[in-house]
């Protein structure tokens, strides 16, 4: 009942951290200055680490999504 969860959350982790990595580096070049007041206040600091956040868990989540469905496909013809 219990088989391949723990290989389930382990690619779940995986899979969240790259792409919390992969956000937080494609958002390095994106200039932030230009949409708020202070760029090097701790509030701009935070609203970038939400920002990461939020588009991280949307990437996580499709990709996760779109794997949980492929393995699926196997069960159309059984």
């Amino acid at each position: 009942m219990f088989d391949g969860f723990g290989q389930q959350a382990m690619i779940h982790i995986i899979v969240s951290v790259f792409f919390l990595a992969v956000t937080w580096w494609a958002l390095q070049s994106f200039r932030f200055d230009l949409f708020v007041k202070e760029p090097n206040s701790p509030k701009a600091k935070v609203l970038m680490i939400i920002v990461t956040i939020a588009i991280a868990q949307l990437l996580s989540s499709f990709f996760l999504d779109y794997l949980h469905s492929s393995q699926m496909l196997r069960y159309i013809w059984e």
